[in-house]
């Protein structure tokens, strides 16, 4: 690596799966300019990850170590270590595993890598009642305390997200990247919503649908109570459910349980979201946390009505297509705004997405201008 364009920037993650922070990762780096910034991964697993093709396909590099184990701090160290004397050019380390970055950013601190960029995605400020719930929380707490003093640039997608990681004494040096998308590829076609809808065999259909990994996080068994209900109501309604996770046979066993398998579509994982969006009427999202939703965003740009928790941030609703419910007091107000919703129709968002700063297009400029003057500084 030489002191040339293009700059090489070391993505960090867990696996570059279809996750929102990694969806959005990639929205950038589809549009980057590559003669001038180009996006390498360090990854911590050993299969390979969803989007691994795309990103080889545009010149990234994907480096490999092993999982962040509390068991095996001292294997992790040292893998970390052994990469940074193999690969010793970076200037540029981009981390979006909040806290987990730890390791990695003492060792640049180390190494004298001058651009450690973390970045928060996610505001988990979920409490359950099992003890590794417990544990997990006060790890989090302790590494995300001190990776702040390691961080020369602080990234987020939201206030909230910010001051999660951060703490609220850092809000002045927060540093907003939009979760932006490719509004343009969104927008919603009539004729292509009835040819998904068929292609999926629901052509006459009232879809409600939600993307999302199944964890905690996303409150899968909420939506499917809400949806159970509902469907004694409404009984041409079904529910496209994108995504996988470990939750997902739990979530399944819930529908069977409901007696609803013949109304519930499992989609799994999908490369082309943009499409599977045109058959929504409906988008629910009830989470328990976010920090700011790719999907929700995706939703807003292709006019599906949506009906999501009064967990999501503030930030996330860039249109006025959105409706925000409790999660805390029942199902009934979600039954009731579903029904209210049936005959909504879908809606053309595309200028009110640009307009929020939210559009690919204008964010990609921004990036490219921040780390190409990140670098220029540190030569």
């Amino acid at each position: 690596m030489k002191n040339t364009l293009p700059v090489r920037i070391l993505n960090l993650f867990t696996i570059m799966n279809r996750g929102g922070a990694e969806s959005m990762v990639m929205n950038y780096y589809r549009k980057i300019d590559r003669s001038k910034i180009q996006f390498d991964f360090l990854v911590h697993r050993e299969e390979r990850g969803a989007f691994d093709d795309e990103i080889e396909s545009m010149g990234g590099k994907i480096f490999r170590i092993c999982p962040l184990n509390p068991l095996k701090f001292g294997e992790y160290k040292a893998q970390i270590a052994r990469f940074f004397d193999m690969y010793p050019d970076y200037k540029i380390i981009h981390s979006h595993m909040s806290e987990s970055g730890y390791f990695a950013f003492r060792e640049a601190v180390r190494r004298d890598i001058p651009v450690r960029i973390c970045h928060a995605h996610n505001t988990p400020n979920y409490r359950g009642w099992m003890i590794n719930d417990r544990i997990k929380g006060i790890c989090r707490y302790y590494f995300k305390n001190r990776i702040r003093s390691l961080t020369t640039d602080m990234f987020t997608c939201s206030d909230d997200a910010g001051k999660w990681l951060f703490g609220n004494y850092n809000a002045s040096r927060l540093i907003m990247m939009n979760n932006a998308v490719d509004a343009g590829s969104l927008k919603y076609s009539e004729a292509l919503s009835h040819s998904v809808k068929k292609e999926l065999g629901i052509e006459d259909k009232y879809v409600i649908g939600h993307t999302g990994r199944f964890n905690i996080q996303k409150n899968h068994r909420f939506l499917i109570d809400i949806f159970g209900k509902y469907s004694e109501i409404n009984k041409n309604a079904v529910l496209l459910l994108a995504g996988d996770g470990e939750l997902n046979s739990e979530i399944k066993k819930a529908v069977a349980d409901y007696g609803i398998e013949d109304k519930v579509i499992f989609l799994g994982v999908r490369s082309d979201m943009e499409r599977i969006y045109q058959a929504f009427d409906i988008f629910l999202f009830p989470s328990l946390f976010e920090g700011l939703s790719v999907a929700l965003i995706e939703a807003q740009a292709a006019g599906i009505p949506c009906i999501v928790s009064q967990n999501i941030s503030p930030q996330t609703i860039i249109t006025d297509i959105v409706d925000k419910l409790p999660i805390d007091k029942g199902i009934s107000c979600w039954i009731e705004k579903l029904k209210e919703k049936e005959t909504a129709g879908r809606y053309d968002n595309y200028e009110s997405v640009v307009e929020a700063r939210f559009d690919i297009e204008s964010n990609v400029k921004w990036l490219t201008d921040y780390y190409l003057e990140a670098y220029k500084k540190v030569l």
